[in-house]
């Protein structure tokens, strides 16, 4: 399916502060599809228009369904094109720029609908048209709250065709910005509360207010309410604003151990001033569970730390045996210990840094292989490289593939290479969407004849076949490579991971 923005730009020659503000409706208007208990259709003219007549077809190019009624369109509209001959409604919001009802629903899929057209105005033209499409196969007793939501969703959807609504201004946070559902406050001219949905009376409850809000100046309840003097400063000229027809944009509320999610929307149909439309939603809950997130995060990072550190300790006690270590052989023993030590602990120190326990193993791997190829340019001249990338893995695959890694470049560089041989080992990594392939090639002497890497008695391919058969559900191939020299192939399955 399309998005918005590919195609308007298919299909209309929109220019970008137009499309900018369609983008703004879609982006605000489940608010309304929600308060109209009604489907919204955001429909575009195509060329074709004809003088006095209007535009004679339309595409639809967004939907929203509500989330507080029957759906009219269990179907997905995008992309549909309709004829302003068998719509006429759509036609007529663009001539006529103002809303048009239709007297009598028409029948989709057995279910009737009344249609009802808005114009979207933007700097004094039409630009689009939505429509209002309301399921009336299931009928609704009128209650306050509905009676509240419908009041409040025609004086936004006026300010539609008026121009006024959404603002201009970037609406930061409109996703998850309150909806009407968590809770909805009407207030009329002059700030006093007409009608509070349950959900908001039990938001305010929770910030302490023992009564009911109606007939209320909400904006002295809620300063009452807030300790913060600054915060109760800011929420008080936030209702003040959209009262004065201003829109502002989301703020948290903190009172009495509560968090609430506050923003206050103006109403100005026709320019008017019709009062202003406050959503509330509790998130004291919601900020509870982020703030022990944020502890156990911190815990883990602070883990790794230590094991980082503590790793780091270990080598340099190894480094230090291996310097009063006369026996060779011992003292090959002991550094290459530090080398495996040394490869853990960065991935420890990687993972210190992150807040997922994820690693960025391309960033990894530049650090591990450069360590490598130095510790071994005193007896060899051989080049470590890395080709492709890794991406970001696990924790508990980095952590085994790092050692794999360096078991195999080092083994590469030991004994592929003839001494004061140049050379290159690549460690090359492609990445698909189930799996991860990845290779250690280098340019020397090939495989010894009569070499099985399944048998060999060797520590490190006994240490990678024991990572890749327990750790990393995999198995290592080794092969001649093309132009001489040698081969080692792995390939790990990703999925699920």
């Amino acid at each position: 399916m399309s998005t918005l923005s590919e195609l308007l730009a298919e299909h209309t020659q929109l220019a970008g502060d137009a499309v900018d503000h369609l983008q703004r409706v879609v982006a605000e208007w489940q608010l309304l599809a929600d308060m109209s208990f009604a489907d919204f259709l955001l429909w575009v003219p195509l060329n074709g228009e004809e003088e006095h007549v209007g535009p004679s077809e339309f595409l639809c190019v967004a939907q929203a369904r509500p989330t507080t009624a029957p759906t009219a369109h269990p179907e997905d509209v995008v992309a549909a094109r309709v004829r302003s001959a068998d719509n006429p409604q759509l036609r007529r919001a663009v001539v006529e720029g103002r809303i048009c009802r239709e007297e009598n629903p028409r029948w989709h899929l057995e279910v009737p609908v009344r249609r009802e057209t808005i114009p979207v105005r933007h700097a004094g033209s039409v630009v689009a048209v939505l429509s209002r499409d309301t399921n009336l196969a299931m009928p609704r007793v009128p209650s306050p709250l509905e009676i509240a939501y419908l009041g409040s969703a025609s004086d936004l959807c006026q300010m539609v065709a008026d121009g006024t609504f959404p603002p201009r201004a970037a609406v930061a946070g409109a996703d998850t910005s309150p909806r009407a559902g968590d809770g909805l406050i009407r207030l009329d001219a002059h700030g006093l509360v007409a009608y509070a949905s349950p959900n908001a009376l039990s938001a305010y409850h929770r910030m302490g207010h023992a009564s009911d809000l109606v007939g209320l100046s909400l904006t002295q309840a809620t300063r009452e309410l807030v300790h913060d003097p600054f915060d109760a400063a800011e929420v008080a000229a936030r209702i003040g604003a959209a009262l004065d027809g201003r829109h502002s944009l989301r703020m948290e509320v903190y009172a009495r151990g509560a968090v609430m999610l506050v923003r206050a929307l103006p109403l100005r149909p026709r320019g008017d001033a019709a009062g202003a439309l406050v959503l509330v939603r509790d998130v004291t809950d919601l900020r509870r569970r982020d703030m022990a997130l944020l502890s156990k995060d911190a815990t883990i990072r602070e883990i790794h730390h230590r094991v980082k550190n503590n790793l780091q300790t270990v080598a340099a006690l190894l480094r230090l045996q291996a310097r009063r270590t006369a026996i060779p052989e011992a003292r090959r023993a002991l550094v290459e210990s530090v080398r495996r030590v040394n490869s853990i602990a960065l991935v420890h120190e990687s993972l210190s840094v992150s807040v997922a326990e994820r690693v960025d193993l391309d960033e990894l791997v530049d650090k591990v292989l450069p360590a490598i190829g130095d510790g071994a340019t005193a007896e060899f001249r051989a080049k470590v490289r890395r080709d492709g990338s890794f991406g970001t893995l696990p924790a508990a695959l980095a952590t085994p593939l790092v050692l794999v890694l360096t078991e195999l470049v080092h083994n590469a560089l030991a004994h592929a290479f003839e001494p004061g041989r140049a050379g290159e080992v690549v460690v090359s990594a492609h990445r698909s969407a189930g799996g991860l392939d990845v290779v250690v090639a280098d340019d020397g002497r090939g495989i010894p004849p009569g070499f099985d890497p399944d048998s060999s008695k060797g520590l490190g391919l006994q240490i990678v076949r024991t990572l890749l058969d327990s750790e990393l559900d995999s198995a290592l191939q080794v092969r001649p490579r093309a132009g001489g020299g040698t081969e080692a192939v792995i390939r790990l399955s990703l999925r699920g991971r």
